[in-house]
């Protein structure tokens, strides 16, 4: 299994949320993770930014946040060059996905979790 650079935009240390489980899967399954949420915290082993810091080969930005909580991200997240953007279940934002198929991004509306525990990811 290749190793796959994964920003997760949204991240909680607060282990009922979605990107708490995200990281910690993606962690297990031996995925490189990089985790920004609004508060700092922890997540097993990965440090859990606030702030916005470049990184180099980048696979995939899985999203956490709303629509309108992303715009501020759409910049950084383009100067990353991601291979991918995954949309999770409440993330849905047609207008950062056309921005990103724009740049040759892949965009999937899917849950990680779910693509991680099918080994679709």
């Amino acid at each position: 299994m290749s190793n796959k650079k994964t920003l997760v935009l949204g991240a909680s240390p607060n282990p009922a949320r979605y990107s708490y489980l995200a990281i910690d899967q993606l962690r297990s399954k031996g995925h490189d993770v990089i985790a920004i949420g609004k508060h700092l915290g922890k997540v097993n082993d990965v440090e859990i930014e606030t702030e916005k810091k470049p990184i180099d080969d980048l696979d995939t930005v899985t999203l956490y946040l709303n629509a309108h909580n992303q715009k501020q991200y759409y910049n950084y997240i383009f100067l990353q060059n991601p291979k991918r953007v995954i949309f999770n279940p409440g993330a849905e934002n047609e207008e950062f996905a056309v921005l990103a198929r724009e740049k040759g991004i892949l965009t999937m509306e899917a849950c990680t979790l779910v693509l991680l525990s099918t080994g679709q990811y």
